[in-house]
């Protein structure tokens, strides 16, 4: 494995002579420990711990309201004076989050209004080191927020990498789809966030042309999309993809009749004007009344692609900000100069049916109905799963079949659509295999371990004593691969099909997802 260290010697050079021609604005303020830096809106005072600089809560667009409210982002207004940039921003509006989720997973940052803010940790303010943005995960209706102990990018800074960590609107605040031209505005809140980093990252020691995008679940379903997104292109040099693909989006169609219903639910005209004006609260309250609809009765007639995904406000192939779907723009060959990682965790839907306690419920008609709406043969797909899984109950073959379908059958399948057309850039696969006592190889498991930050934090996931070896690896991989593009294991090909798998003691296997590969051809 690559060792964090290594990476930064290699680093060294270039970071030395970058900082002979860096200005002097990127250096604490006279007299204190307090940097301040130099921004295109402004000049921002950050603040300093343990050799890294970090900035908080910085507007990367004017704030979605008034006659921002469900549009696009616009640019973020100038000011004078030194701004304070030591507090996070507030998240998007929202509803709560479900209890089996912010029992994990813990947030700092409460809700509001003026939220398409970004936050930095930096190292060293005059060199010209790779950056990282972060974007989080939250079903693309909860969370949206780069303020969280799990998304501390300290580590990062410490080993030569500005880590960036952004906001953007969920919802139907970023995914309202109404067939009036407007579209995806929660995706464009994340280019936005994109272009501020390439005109302003130099002046926080970052290089803008040594940029990586990397986020999990609905952050990686935003970076599997982002690659085929025109408006996306040349904002990112690498990506990182963490339990995502580029299959979950919804047709037009579809997204029309969810915020038709929505405006239905709202007692307003379904226009983007009538549906503005309705306070925030009550917003939120009718998207809970939504999805409380899509779980009562999931009728694909109505809820489309929705049905199987239950993300309501996933993005929409609008024709314009999504052309097609992602999948089949990488497989015709979008994002060919981007080097990739894509992964998934060995047993990613333990964490919803262990922490709601339905993973000992589960009937057998149940596992057989998934197997059938999948669109896989029952028995035939059946009996292959209890060959895969022969201690597994009901509940982890159930477990098992949804891991599958939502995750790591996308992730392999834009492995195989990176590794099969021309491209100037490299592919990598990776699997979580590492067993929290709990929830097992779940879905979110990596996150701590590519920040770095095992702790107390994390012990509501990965209990008490995770393997800081692991930490040591994963994390020290996706440093090499933001710097040199090479994470430290084979490129990814149609015939071994290389991957890392994460362990106690990780090591490079091949095609690990055979026999899965081949139950799903044709279906997923």
């Amino acid at each position: 494995m690559i060792q964090r260290r290594s990476v930064l010697a290699s680093m060294a050079g270039a970071a030395l002579a970058a900082a002979a021609t860096r200005r002097a604005w990127s250096q604490p303020a006279p007299g204190t420990d307090e940097p301040v830096v130099r921004t295109r809106q402004g000049d921002l005072r950050g603040a300093t711990g343990d050799g890294v600089h970090v900035f908080k809560g910085i507007p990367f667009a004017a704030a979605p309201v008034g006659a921002n409210h469900l549009r696009p982002p616009q640019p973020p207004e100038p000011w004078s004076g030194v701004r304070e940039a030591t507090a996070f921003g507030p998240k998007p509006p929202q509803q709560e989050m479900p209890p089996m989720v912010s029992e994990i997973l813990p947030e700092i940052a409460g809700s509001g209004e003026n939220c398409l803010t970004l936050n930095i940790w930096s190292g060293d303010l005059a060199a010209r080191q790779p950056v990282m943005v972060w974007i989080s995960g939250g079903l693309f209706e909860y969370h949206g927020t780069g303020a969280s102990p799990w998304y501390d990018g300290s580590a990062f800074a410490r080993d030569g990498v500005v880590c960036v960590t952004i906001n953007y609107r969920v919802g139907a605040g970023g995914f309202l789809h109404l067939g009036d031209g407007v579209a995806n505005v929660g995706l464009l809140d994340q280019i936005a966030a994109l272009e501020w980093v390439r005109e302003n990252i130099a002046a926080f020691g970052g290089d803008p042309d040594r940029v990586t995008i990397f986020g999990e679940s609905a952050g990686a379903l935003s970076v599997g999309t982002l690659l085929a997104m025109p408006r996306a292109r040349g904002l990112f040099r690498r990506a990182i993809v963490e339990s995502g693909g580029a299959h979950h989006v919804s047709s037009a169609e579809t997204g029309l009749r969810i915020g038709r219903r929505l405006a239905e639910l709202l007692g307003v005209p379904p226009t983007r004007e009538a549906i503005a004006a309705v306070p925030v609260d009550r917003l939120l309250e009718a998207q809970g009344a939504l999805r409380a609809e899509l779980m009562a009765r999931p009728d694909p007639a109505f809820w489309g692609e929705v049905a199987l995904t239950n993300l309501p406000w996933q993005p929409v192939v609008d024709g314009d900000t999504i052309p097609e779907r992602p999948i089949d723009l990488i497989r015709a060959g979008k994002g060919a100069d981007v080097d990739l990682i894509v992964g998934s965790n060995r047993e990613e839907w333990r964490l919803f049916m262990v922490a709601d306690g339905s993973i000992s419920q589960i009937p057998a008609e149940a596992l057989m109905g998934t197997i059938g709406a999948f669109g896989l043969p029952v028995e035939p797909a059946l009996a292959a799963y209890r060959r895969m899984h022969p201690e597994a109950g009901t509940g982890d073959l159930f477990a098992a079949v949804m891991t599958d379908w939502y995750w790591r059958i996308p992730a392999l399948r834009l492995a195989d659509a990176y590794a099969a057309a021309p491209r100037s850039g490299g592919t990598f696969m990776y699997e979580l295999a590492w067993r929290s006592p709990r929830f097992g190889a779940a879905h979110s498991v990596e996150i701590p371990f590519v920040f770095d930050v095992l702790g107390p934090s994390t012990a509501p996931l990965l209990g008490g004593t995770p393997p800081h070896s692991l930490a040591d690896a994963m994390h020290g991989a996706w440093v090499s691969f933001a710097a040199t593009g090479d994470p430290g294991w084979p490129r990814y090909d149609l015939t071994r099909r290389a991957t890392m798998r994460f362990d106690l003691a990780p090591e490079v296997v091949e095609d690990p997802l055979a026999a899965e590969r081949a139950l799903w051809e044709g279906v997923r």
